[in-house]
């Protein structure tokens, strides 16, 4: 899973000098247990609505068949964000200097397809280098 592979590179990205934070349009108390479940080392912060995701063009609609397969598994995706809109932010990840300019950005369309953690130990390398 995407979080698990993110926790295990998080003392490298801390040792490069930077921080990892992860977004979510579910509701703080869904990110603050998954937080504690799987014991992240990293922060969550939460979305509400989309909002910050869709002013960056970064949300798709799930459609009707893929929200029924959804339900099938158990992921009321409406009860987990508290939005009926069944949107979800796409795959990113960015990597954001301290003057907030965008180093890296990797964004799949392709919900099953995330950006590699390697890629952005990478990415995050290749900039210290430049500095």
């Amino acid at each position: 899973m995407e979080l698990d592979a993110l926790q295990a590179i998080v003392d490298e990205i801390n040792s490069l000098g930077a921080t990892l934070v992860a977004i979510s349009p579910q509701q703080v108390e869904h990110n603050l247990a998954m937080q504690q479940e799987k014991n992240l080392q990293f922060e969550m912060l939460s979305d509400p609505g989309n909002k910050v995701a869709e002013s960056y063009c970064l949300v798709h609609q799930l459609p009707e068949e893929l929200q029924q397969v959804y339900m099938q598994f158990d992921l009321n995706i409406p009860v987990y964000n508290n939005d009926d809109s069944w949107t979800l932010p796409l795959s990113s990840r960015f990597i954001i200097d301290q003057e907030q300019i965008i180093r890296y950005a990797k964004i799949s369309t392709d919900h099953t397809v995330r950006p590699e953690p390697e890629d952005t130990i990478k990415a995050l390398k290749t900039l210290q280098r430049q500095d």
